[in-house]
C-alpha cells in the first residue's frame, strides 16, 4: 500500500470517528427531547419482549407442571379444564357426574384391566390432632387405590388406600407431607387419629413430598375412601371426576375411545346424543394454552407495532426539528468540505442511535419483567434471543426508515443558503 493510500485511509477513519462523535454530541445536547423519544421506542420493545418472555416462562411451567396427571393419563370431567368465554352455556347445562355413574364406569373399565381413580374434592379444610391444627388450606380428596398411580404420588410410610377401604367406607386417611409436618413434627403419624370437618380418620399412610405446581402446594392433601367422602360430604352441587391410565402412550387414543364408550353407557346417553363430558390430557391442556398464548402474543405484537410506529414518527419529528435548528451548522460543515454523504450519514446515525438506545432499554425492561414472572413460576431464568434479535432489527429499520427523510433534507441543504439561515 502506497503512502498516499495510507493517508487517504487515515482521513476516512478520522472522518468516520468524527461523524460518530458529532452524532453522539447532538443526541446528548437535547437530553429531555432525546429521552422522551427513546422512551417511546423502549415502551414498544418492552411490550413485546416482556410478553414473550413471560409467555415462555409460563409455557415451561405448564409443560413441567402438567406432569401431575401422570404418564398416559387422561381425565374425565363435567366441565373443560380451561374455559374460554362464550362457551359456558354449552357445559353449564350438563348434568353433574354422580357417584353411581362413576362407580359404574370404574367397574366397566376394571373388566378391561384399565385402572381408574375416582376423584372428589373438598377444599379449604383444617386438620386437627391433639392441640395442633393446620391452616384452613387442606384439600380433602375422596378417591380409591389408584390415586397414587394416576397423579404421580409416592407412598412414604404406611400403606395406601385399598379396595376394601372403599368397599366398607372406612374412616382411614393418607396424609400429605405438609399435613404431616404441621400435625406430627416429632412422631410417626401412622396409627394416629386426626379430625377433619367433624369426622375422625385413622392415618394409615403418608405421601412423599411432591412440591409445588403453578405456585400451589401438592402436599397439603388428605386422601380418604371415595365412598366415605360421598357419605360425609356429598351434595347435589358436586360432580365426580375420573382419571384413567392407558397401558402405554401408543394405546392412549384407543383407551380414550374405549373410555368414552363406557362412560356414555354409564351416563345413559343415546347413540345420537352428544358427549356431555370432557376428556382432558396433557396434550389437550398444552393445546389450549397454545391458543391462549397465541392470542396474548398477537395482542402484544399489535401493541408493540402501534407503539413503535408512533415512536418512529417521534424520531422523524425530532430529527426534522434538529435539521431546522442546526441549519447554520450544516452550512458551516459543508463550506469547509463536508460532503453530502457525510451529512446524510451523520443525521441517519443520530436517528438509529435514538432507536437502538430505546431498543436496549426496552429489551432490558422486558427481560427483567419476564423473569420476575419466571421466578414466581419457579422456572429458570430466560433470555428471549429470538425476540431480542427481532427487536434490534426492527428498531434499526425504524431508525433508518423514519430518519432517512430528515437526513436527506439536511444533506440537500445548499451551503450558502444554510449559512444565511437565521
Amino acid at each position: 500500500m502506497s503512502r498516499e493510500d495510507s493517508q487517504r485511509k487515515g482521513r476516512r477513519t478520522i472522518r468516520a470517528a468524527d461523524i460518530v462523535r458529532l452524532s453522539l454530541g447532538a443526541v446528548g445536547s437535547n437530553k429531555l427531547r432525546s429521552s422522551l423519544t427513546i422512551l417511546g421506542v423502549a415502551i414498544g420493545v418492552f411490550s413485546v419482549v416482556g410478553v414473550m418472555t413471560a409467555l415462555s416462562a409460563m409455557r415451561q411451567s405448564i409443560d413441567s407442571g402438567l406432569s401431575f396427571l401422570g404418564a398416559n393419563v387422561f381425565n374425565i370431567t363435567r366441565e373443560p379444564a380451561i374455559q374460554f368465554s362464550g362457551g359456558e352455556d354449552s357445559w353449564r347445562r350438563r348434568p353433574r357426574i354422580t357417584p353411581q355413574q362413576a362407580y359404574a364406569f370404574k367397574d366397566m373399565m376394571d373388566e378391561e384391566a384399565v385402572p381408574v381413580s375416582l376423584l372428589a374434592y373438598h377444599g379449604g379444610q383444617r386438620a386437627r390432632y391433639s392441640d395442633r391444627q393446620t391452616q384452613p388450606r387442606i384439600t380433602l380428596v375422596g378417591t380409591n387405590e389408584h390415586f397414587l398411580m394416576t397423579n404421580k404420588y409416592d407412598l412414604d410410610a404406611g400403606r395406601n388406600l385399598t379396595d376394601s377401604d372403599v368397599e366398607f367406607a372406612r374412616y382411614v386417611a393418607v396424609i400429605g407431607k405438609e399435613v404431616q409436618s404441621e400435625l406430627f413434627p416429632n412422631q410417626d403419624p401412622v396409627g394416629q387419629t386426626i379430625l377433619m370437618s367433624g369426622h375422625r380418620y385413622t392415618v394409615v399412610g403418608t405421601l412423599a413430598e411432591r412440591g409445588e405446581i403453578f405456585g400451589q402446594s401438592m402436599d397439603n392433601i388428605v386422601l380418604v375412601p371415595v365412598s366415605r367422602f360421598v357419605a360425609n360430604y356429598w351434595g347435589g352441587w358436586r360432580s365426580m371426576q375420573m382419571a384413567v391410565q392407558a397401558p402405554s402412550a401408543v394405546s392412549m387414543m384407543p383407551t380414550q375411545d374405549l373410555a368414552i364408550g363406557r362412560f356414555r353407557l354409564a351416563r345413559g346417553l343415546e347413540p345420537e346424543d352428544p358427549n356431555d363430558f370432557e376428556i382432558t390430557s396433557n396434550d389437550s391442556l398444552q393445546e389450549a394454552f397454545g391458543k391462549i398464548a397465541a392470542i396474548v402474543g398477537t395482542g402484544g405484537l399489535l401493541i408493540s407495532a402501534i407503539a413503535l410506529v408512533c415512536s418512529g414518527i417521534g424520531i422523524m419529528n425530532i430529527m426534522l426539528v434538529s435539521v431546522t435548528e442546526r441549519t447554520r451548522e450544516i452550512g458551516v460543515r459543508k463550506s469547509i468540505g463536508a460532503r453530502r454523504r457525510d451529512v446524510l450519514i451523520q443525521f441517519l446515525l443520530e436517528a438509529v442511535l435514538l432507536s437502538e438506545t430505546g431498543a436496549v432499554l426496552g429489551i432490558a425492561m422486558g427481560v427483567i419483567v419476564g423473569n420476575v414472572v419466571a421466578h414466581f413460576m419457579k422456572v429458570p431464568m430466560l433470555f428471549p434471543w429470538l425476540w431480542t434479535g427481532i427487536a434490534v432489527l426492527v428498531c434499526s429499520v425504524i431508525g433508518v426508515g423514519f430518519g432517512l427523510y430528515p437526513a436527506w433534507r439536511a444533506a440537500s441543504l445548499h451551503p450558502v443558503e444554510a449559512l444565511r439561515y437565521e
